[in-house]
């Protein structure tokens, strides 16, 4: 086998390393999209069951948005395997306790129910904000882009910016805002 050859083959077998910034993010969608890329779904040479799957580092999950009501609506479901040992947990509760857990979740139910999800998960690294420790940034080579644009807050913009912005009405001079 060439050199070239060589390089290219386990160019295509190296576990490459992808940050996602999960902020403002749907984490079900989310899931569907980090699925792809733990399992090696986005590789010509993907199987079920080869694994060749990458690692995905996530920041920002705890300001991730889940869409209408469902922080208080969803509900998730543990039990010890003692007998009265089954709780009901809300999503807003679950977040306020750990930040990453419902992402967790969302990316191990996304996936098939075979052997290999616990060991695909292991390369899910999920932070809640972005602070990631030095020796994980070093491998990273590539970003995933978000699935929705992360709205910008009003006093982010500059004020030139805001002013020129055209205005649907011009309030009277005497008019009293309440």
């Amino acid at each position: 086998m060439g050199t070239l050859k060589r390089v290219q083959q386990w160019a295509t077998f190296a576990r490459i390393w992808h940050v996602y910034d999960a902020s403002w993010q749907n984490p079900f969608e989310s899931a569907k999209l980090l699925r792809k890329h733990l399992m090696g779904m986005h590789k010509p040479i993907y199987h079920p069951i080869n694994d060749c799957g990458d690692h995905v580092i996530v920041i920002n999950s705890k300001d991730i948005a889940l869409p209408g009501d469902e922080w208080t609506k969803r509900v998730y479901f543990h039990h010890t395997g003692y007998p009265g040992g089954a709780s009901w947990t809300l999503a807003w509760e679950m977040h306020s306790k750990d930040p990453t857990m419902i992402l967790k979740k969302a990316v191990y139910n996304s996936m098939d129910r075979n052997i290999q999800r616990r060991y695909t998960m292991e390369r899910l690294h999920i932070f809640p904000d972005n602070k990631v420790p030095e020796h994980l940034m070093r491998n990273v080579s590539n970003q995933i882009q978000q699935l929705r644009p992360k709205p910008k807050r009003l006093d982010h913009y500059d004020e030139n910016y805001v002013k020129q912005f055209p205005k649907i009405i011009d309030y009277p001079s005497n008019y009293i805002m309440r």
